[in-house]
């Protein structure tokens, strides 16, 4: 058995691994709130992988998934898990094959707030790899939006008040993962129709009104922003919405993305504030 001490490291190591852009806000943290909101990221990520897997059908990832929920709801059984995933265990990356070890480093405190949360995303991620993430209406991208990135905006919330005292609004903080997830998904749009055979985008609506969309998600992630008054936990939130605004600019004037020179420009502006 690792200790708490080798355990976030290596989940530090995965994490930088695994996403620069959060790697970085996570470090503007402090003590038992960086630990849960790495731990938080991690687990997530864990099943993020089996629903964005290439290899597995809907039919597995939704069992996966819906068994992976359900094991979170209780002590997170390591032995039962291990079990669930060992005809798959070679596809799958570390981060997913590791998620026992996450919430072990995980501090006690937080630990139900972040395996709430996962296994309400495990359980949305498995219904829509089930319906092969068909989107029609205005109802079905929020309903999506929600499970990947809204619960995200939630159960971060809960994690401010929990380790800071920092109360924000639920409505605010859904806003906020939904205008970063919408940003995803009109910069991937076309290579999610072109190469999965899935659309994000509502039957009747064009590319405008997908923009609009991010827009109107990202004026509730800029009005969270001002019900929080702890200065790392502003850093923290500041650099992903940063670069999703500016992302957002980058498209519109019909680029596909921010330059390299950009993004490390915003986070070097986020980082001097």
């Amino acid at each position: 058995m690792k200790d708490q001490k080798t355990l976030y490291k290596e989940a530090m190591q995965v994490l930088k691994e695994t996403s620069r852009t959060f790697y970085i806000p996570i470090t503007f943290l402090k003590n038992e709130l960086k630990m849960s909101v790495a731990a938080a990221y991690l687990a997530m990520r864990a099943i993020d992988e089996i629903e964005d897997h290439e290899e597995l059908s809907n039919e597995v990832k939704f069992d996966l998934l819906s068994a992976t929920s359900e094991l979170l709801k209780e002590e997170f059984d390591a032995a039962a898990y291990r079990s669930l995933l060992a005809p798959y265990a070679e596809h799958l990356p570390e981060v997913t094959l590791r998620l026992a070890d996450w919430l072990t480093f995980c501090p006690d405190g937080s630990r139900d707030i972040v395996q709430a949360s996962t296994s309400e995303m495990a359980y949305g991620m498995a219904k829509w790899a089930q319906a092969n993430w068909q989107v029609h209406t205005r109802e079905d991208l929020d309903d999506y939006t929600y499970y990947v990135a809204g619960l995200v905006g939630t159960m971060l919330s809960e994690l401010w008040a929990w380790g800071a005292g920092v109360q924000t609004d639920r409505d605010l903080a859904i806003g906020y993962g939904r205008g970063l997830q919408a940003v995803n998904i009109l910069r991937n749009q076309h290579e999610d129709l072109e190469e999965r055979g899935v659309s994000f985008v509502p039957d009747d609506w064009t590319r405008e009104d997908l923009f609009a969309y991010a827009e109107e998600n990202l004026a509730k992630a800029d009005l969270y922003m001002k019900s929080i008054d702890k200065r790392t936990i502003l850093l923290f939130c500041r650099l992903p919405l940063a670069l999703a605004h500016k992302t957002l600019k980058a498209m519109q004037e019909g680029r596909e993305k921010m330059t390299r020179a950009e993004v490390e420009q915003t986070v070097e502006e986020v980082q001097a504030d």
